[in-house]
């Protein structure tokens, strides 16, 4: 049986994937709205992260994991289009994505409501397995070359890193969601 052969451009059909339902966009006060409804919320806060295929793939992570909002600045960053939903394989039309004008302020607004802001940094101290992420949080990553950015950092209330014991120094910002979320989520388990 001959298979029909793709142009190089055009998307492997992906069945998780429904470009026409609607996207679970929220505005600022929607978001804070929602933090305030939930008893213990996960937040993904991404600082500058611009490659849409890492976009898709923190949503897919973001949803398994059950973050209830991923929050980016709106320059300066990714936005989701056809190619993010793609990768995220239905991660973008669950979890709510929020584009904010000023990234450091939202930082201080959710950290007033309660919540643990836990930044990763490559030199950071403090191993991401030996930080308290069960209770209400926003795990905040940057991006795919830099990091998070000064400010970003600084209105964090730890930085962690995950150890590395390869020759390479740092994970791919995608990767790095996926492994600090799920680590949020086994330490949610146990408690």
């Amino acid at each position: 049986m001959k298979r029909k052969k793709r142009k190089p451009t055009e998307a492997r059909h992906n069945r998780h994937v429904n470009l026409s339902a609607p996207l679970p966009q929220l505005s600022q006060d929607e978001l804070y709205d929602r933090v305030a409804s939930l008893d213990n919320p996960l937040l993904l806060i991404l600082d500058r992260v611009k490659d849409p295929h890492n976009l898709g793939a923190c949503l897919r992570s973001a949803d398994a994991a059950g973050v209830a909002a991923v929050i980016a600045p709106r320059r300066r960053a990714a936005s989701v289009t056809e190619t993010v939903r793609y990768i995220a394989a239905g991660g973008a039309e669950h979890v709510p994505f929020v584009q904010v004008t000023n990234l450091a302020r939202t930082m201080e607004r959710l950290r007033a409501m309660g919540l643990q802001l836990v930044g990763t940094a490559d030199g950071a101290k403090k191993s991401l397995y030996d930080a308290e992420l069960s209770g209400p949080l926003a795990i905040v990553v940057g991006a795919e070359e830099k990091g998070i950015r000064r400010l970003t950092a600084e209105n964090c209330d730890t930085l962690v890193c995950i150890p590395m014991a390869g020759s390479v120094d740092c994970l791919n910002v995608s990767v790095a969601t996926a492994v600090c979320l799920f680590e949020a989520v086994r330490q949610r388990k146990r408690k």
